[in-house]
């Protein structure tokens, strides 16, 4: 799925207050890592990543792998951070409303 220009423009604006949920450590790109952020996409749509110890020429290669890897689409990657989209093929249900809870008067 290909993201428009303000879709993109509106998902940066909403993740400027997230932390980056999963790291990219020393051992690289590996399942465990694309497992965990196939997972947070599915809990949240939209994570950033942060990939420390990966060399600048590599950045990019590494992010097009990331976003095949977790079926996600790259809305940007700044520096070190890279923001990922995946709709939530099921939408959350509903929250549950409970009658509010009234006091007894003495």
């Amino acid at each position: 799925m290909l993201l428009s220009a303000s879709q993109r423009r509106e998902l940066r604006a909403k993740s400027h207050s997230l932390k980056p949920v999963v790291m990219l450590g020393q051992h690289g790109l590996g399942v465990s890592v694309i497992a965990a952020i196939d997972e947070a996409l599915t809990a949240h749509e939209l994570v950033k990543v942060r990939l420390r110890g990966v060399e600048r020429a590599d950045r990019s290669t590494l992010s097009t792998q990331i976003a095949e890897g977790a079926r996600a689409d790259i809305v940007n990657s700044i520096g070190l951070i890279l923001i990922l989209y995946r709709a939530n093929p099921t939408p959350a249900p509903a929250p549950v409303k409970t009658p509010p809870i009234r006091k007894r008067r003495r």
